[in-house]
This record gives structure tokens, sequence and C-alpha cells, in this order.
């Protein structure tokens, strides 16, 4: 899968919402207002999160913002410790925001993208749900 497959399906199959590039990095979001992403497309290390290596040619992290359970039935509830976070096409924890539930796969393949879709459509929905309150 490439960054530009990824953000083609959610462009398809996440109506209502829309992306933006800032810096090489897409986020996306669910509605008009660019409070919070669901989800987003990482190419670059920075000086606030550089576990992934991402400065690796053609390397590209997908994180997505997942509930607690989700996040829990995936990674249990002991805080992550000996992850390789540079490992490619492995769902895992997010190197900095794991604590608010985000997980993230570098260059995942096309059968690793299938399981992430579900995480996908949770990250959107959860966060149309909480602006509805």
């Amino acid at each position: 899968m490439t960054e530009d497959d990824i953000t083609q399906h959610l462009i398809d199959t996440l109506g209502g919402g829309h992306f933006e590039v800032a810096d090489d990095n897409t986020f996306f979001f669910h509605g008009a207002d660019n409070k919070f992403p669901f989800a987003t497309i990482v190419t670059k290390d920075s000086e606030f999160d550089s576990a992934s290596n991402l400065n690796r040619p053609g390397v590209f992290r997908l994180n997505v913002g997942v509930g607690k359970e989700t996040f829990r039935a995936l990674f249990g509830d002991a805080e992550p410790s000996g992850i390789d976070y540079t490992a490619f096409d492995r769902l895992m924890p997010h190197p900095v925001y794991a604590k608010m539930y985000w997980v993230g796969v570098i260059n995942p393949s096309a059968a690793t993208f299938e399981a992430v879709k579900p995480l996908l459509a949770e990250a959107r929905n959860l966060l149309a749900s909480r602006d509805k309150i």
C-alpha cells in the first residue's frame, strides 16, 4: 500500500471528512473543522517523534486514534515495552500517543491495511460522535 492508496481509500469510504497536507504529513478529519484528526500519515521524524526512523527513503507510518476498548483488545493494559517501532507492516501502539489510544503501522501491506480499515472507521466514528455531544 502507498500513501496515495490509503488516502484514496479514506476519500472513497469515509465520506463527510477531508484531509490536509502539512509539511509532507497528511491529517484526516471527519468534518469541516480541524480540531483533531482521526488518522494521520507521517513521513518523517520530528523532534518529539523519531522512534520509527521515518527519515528512511519511502517510509511512512499510518496512525489511527482508536477507542480504549479496541486498543486494550489489541495490546492489553500494560504499558508498551520492547516494541521495535521501526518494523514494517506491523500494527503497534503509537510510539508517542499510545496513552491516548493511538496505533500505527509503518508501510502496511494490503493484507495489514485490510485489518486496519475497521480501525479507521472506528476512529472517524469516535470523533464524529464526540462532536455531537
